[in-house]
């Protein structure tokens, strides 16, 4: 598709390129706009062709993709409240599993407390009894 757009320099041809590279297809969802041969993609590829073709910057061509798909369309969605989630749950997670390891090891490594008279006697009448059997 790159190849049938005529833009008007090559340095535009590479900045549309990589742009479309950032950009996550909506039907798709685990491809960029480049690798996706869904008809939305190629529709959105060809508008961002057009736009960096007119002079729009990327961060303008970013925000009118992101007014229309959401924050999801970038492979690198912002930090906000409604992306804290995407961002602070891998970190939770691990600091989750850090501390059931260590509260798994911290509890083989605890301290029992000798037996006393009473039990050892009742742990002596208990062997005791197992063997005689």
């Amino acid at each position: 598709m790159v190849d049938t757009y005529q833009f008007k320099n090559s340095e535009d041809r590479q900045r549309a390129v990589a742009l479309a590279k950032s950009l996550r297809c909506p039907q798709c969802q685990n491809q960029n706009l480049v690798e996706s041969n869904s008809p939305i993609a190629y529709d959105l590829r060809l508008e961002v062709y057009r736009m960096v073709d007119d002079g729009q910057s990327d961060q303008q061509i970013v925000a009118r993709m992101t007014e229309r798909f959401g924050d999801f369309v970038r492979y690198n969605p912002p930090f906000k409240w409604t992306t804290a989630a995407l961002w602070g749950l891998p970190f939770v997670l691990l600091l989750a599993g850090v501390a059931a390891v260590w509260r798994y090891a911290g509890g083989m490594q605890t301290r029992r407390e000798p037996l006393d008279d009473a039990q050892r006697q009742a742990l002596k009448r208990l062997l005791q009894k197992r063997n005689d059997e």
